[in-house]
């Protein structure tokens, strides 16, 4: 079993943006306004909240969640983030964060043990889906629309293929 150790400084600020970027890509598939935009983020929240409070049997995902609540794993996380994403459109934001993910997956495909690196994968997709989930989009005063867009399941597929993972489960 990997952990903080088992990774240069370089790989696990990567791990550490790796939950962010995965939400980012997908609000950025389709931005549902900023209510939207915060219910999407509090899902993402919530995700690590469960594995600091309920723990997890992947000692990866524990000591990445237990790192980002120190000051300097929040740092390290967000440390080339906002240069790499400040200006951006929201199509380069999904990019730059479908790449992150894609890095992130080698990384932990390279370091970790197989069953390890799919337990950290999976983690990231259920994070993706349950911020996809967390807006309901198209609607007017939330009523109507769609729990999950056609840009946000695109965006889903995409994530899971960037994590080496077959496709997200389709939301209608």
């Amino acid at each position: 079993m990997s952990n903080k150790d088992t990774y240069d400084p370089q790989e696990w600020a990567q791990l550490l943006r790796s939950p962010t970027m995965a939400a980012m890509a997908v609000t950025a598939a389709s931005p549902s306004g900023p209510v939207g935009i915060i219910k999407e983020m509090f899902a993402a929240g919530r995700m690590l909240a469960d594995v600091k409070v309920k723990g997890s049997n992947n000692k990866l995902i524990s000591a990445l969640v237990a790192d980002l609540q120190t000051p300097e794993g929040r740092s390290m996380g967000r440390e080339g983030m906002q240069a790499d994403l400040d200006g951006a459109s929201p199509a380069d934001i999904r990019a730059r964060a479908i790449d992150a993910l894609k890095h992130a997956a080698a990384i932990v495909d390279a370091k970790g043990s197989p069953q390890e690196a799919a337990d950290f994968k999976e983690w990231l997709r259920e994070l993706t889906q349950k911020v996809a989930e967390a807006a309901k989009e198209g609607g007017f005063l939330g009523f109507g629309g769609v729990q999950v867009s056609g840009e946000e399941q695109t965006a889903l597929n995409e994530i899971s293929q960037a994590l080496g993972l077959s496709e997200a489960a389709r939301i209608l």
